[in-house]
């Protein structure tokens, strides 16, 4: 029998998709040896089988719907999208699932790659199951990162598997274009692929439990995109569950609770999301499997000094550039606790999670584009605000009329009354993607009306809304 190896860090990252790589990036800035473990590729959920794949996707569909707005540009876009090409561009953007570069760039910083399996045996120790079978033993000194994300969560529907149904992974990195694509769920996964793939030939049927599409945003949100994608040509049906799914000679048949039957050459299901902790060896040391982890604002579990939860395992914000936004939190928090450093961890102190809380900004690139950070209204009042929102339309806008024409679209600013901050924005219309970081950036500062004021937006842009919402407030 041979011995089983084992080797010693100051840090152990369980996951290298962006939120690992950040952990392990400001570890080893701050000198601590770092090694991280990855059972597939590096570069994780986001490379190669969400943002990345998806965006591109979607990039050549609204650059299409933003050019059949123009005068003199709409009568040569009128024709169908290359789809062969589109699909070619998105492999480029997902390396064609080679992480070769991602492995150069661990390397770069000075961190240890394990490929395999990793899971807890213990406090501070992790053992890595490579792809040969044989174990490595790795020993934290400091901290163990859970950095392992989320996967796609299915419904119970009895023979789901035997159907074989699209999650988001197979939804983003497909060959080709299905002819009919029933979509199940309305959140922001199925709305951005529904808007992909209607745009690239298939016959969309949208099958949404909820009242209507993205019902995280403002109510006015959901039902602009949902009249785009109606009129794109999209079915769209709210207020409905899917009872059973079979498949029969190759056809997806979808039967829901109003005894329809809708048939597809696909069924993707955008249900949610579960946390890959399940096969972690969380028992070790006292904690569920396959439960989301509860953290504190330094992203430290509960009841483990040395265990971090970072990104989607902690159910706080399931977002890439949220879970980035943590790594360099939790990295910081890791290195100044190893070093003896006093930790800032009082509200958006360096090592305060904070915009967790108070100013999370997400963009669903659907067309039209909805962004949105904050607290909506309703979530506003729910937590004791007291608060009033600010609605302008954005076809009133100047720049909204020069980039397109027939502009449909919407601001809301949700304005504290007592502290005159801003508590949540949220735009949706063409092109108001670029715009939320503006909004980020008065949330997350609490700039006050009054200064907000002498934030002078540059005519004729889009981001004249500003004024238009500030004038609003003024004059309500």
């Amino acid at each position: 029998m041979t011995e089983t190896e084992t080797n010693a860090y100051d840090v152990v990252v369980l996951g290298a998709g962006p939120v690992g790589e950040n952990v392990a990036d400001r570890t080893r800035a701050a000198g601590l040896t770092t090694a991280v473990v990855e059972s597939e590729l590096v570069g994780g959920e986001c490379s190669y089988w969400a943002c990345m794949p998806s965006k591109a996707l979607l990039r050549p569909v609204i650059a299409r719907a933003d050019a059949r707005r123009v005068p003199g540009l709409s009568q040569s876009v009128q024709g169908p999208l290359d789809a062969s090409a589109v699909l070619a561009h998105r492999d480029y953007y997902t390396s064609n699932w080679k992480d070769d570069g991602q492995v150069g760039w661990l390397d770069s910083i000075g961190a240890d790659l394990y490929r395999g399996h990793g899971r807890l045996t213990g406090p501070r120790t992790v053992t890595v199951t490579g792809p040969d079978g044989g174990d490595r033993v790795l020993t934290a000194r400091h901290a163990v990162a859970v950095c392992t994300g989320s996967r796609a969560a299915l419904p119970g529907l009895p023979g789901l598997d035997a159907v074989r149904p699209w999650t988001s992974r197979e939804a983003t990195s497909s060959k080709s274009v299905p002819g009919r694509l029933i979509v199940v769920g309305g959140g922001v996964v199925a709305t951005e692929m529904a808007t992909v793939w209607q745009a690239l030939g298939s016959k969309v049927t949208m099958l949404v439990r909820g009242k209507g599409l993205l019902p995280r945003m403002e109510p006015f949100t959901g039902e602009l995109v949902a009249e785009a994608l109606t009129e794109a040509g999209a079915d769209v049906r709210t207020g409905t569950s899917v009872e059973s799914v079979t498949r029969q000679n190759g056809t997806v048949v979808a039967v829901t609770d109003g005894g329809d039957r809708v048939e597809g050459d696909e069924i993707l299901f955008a249900t949610g999301r579960a946390p890959r902790t399940d096969d972690l060896g969380l028992e070790t040391i006292g904690l569920e499997p396959g439960s989301w982890l509860d953290v504190d604002d330094s992203l430290r579990v509960t009841g483990h000094d040395w265990l971090y939860a970072v990104g989607d395992v902690n159910r706080r914000a399931l977002l890439t550039h949220q879970g980035k936004y943590q790594a360099r939190i939790a990295g910081a928090a890791i290195a100044a606790r190893a070093t003896g450093e006093s930790l800032l961890a009082q509200p958006w102190g360096a090592h305060a999670a904070t915009a967790d809380h108070a100013a999370v900004p997400q963009v669903v690139f659907t067309d039209p584009e909805a962004a949105a950070v904050g607290l909506s209204l309703a979530e506003a009042e729910q937590a004791g605000h007291r608060v009033k929102a600010v609605d302008v339309d954005l076809s009133t806008v100047a720049g909204a009329g020069l980039y397109a024409d027939g502009y449909k679209g919407r601001a809301r600013m949700v304005v504290d009354l007592e502290d005159e901050i801003l508590r949540g924005v949220t735009l949706v219309g063409p092109g108001v993607g670029e715009l939320i970081h503006s909004a980020t950036i008065a949330v997350a500062g609490q700039v006050p009306i009054g200064r907000l004021w002498h934030a002078v937006p540059s005519y004729p842009t889009i981001s004249e809304v500003w004024l238009r919402l500030l004038e609003a407030y003024r004059d309500a």
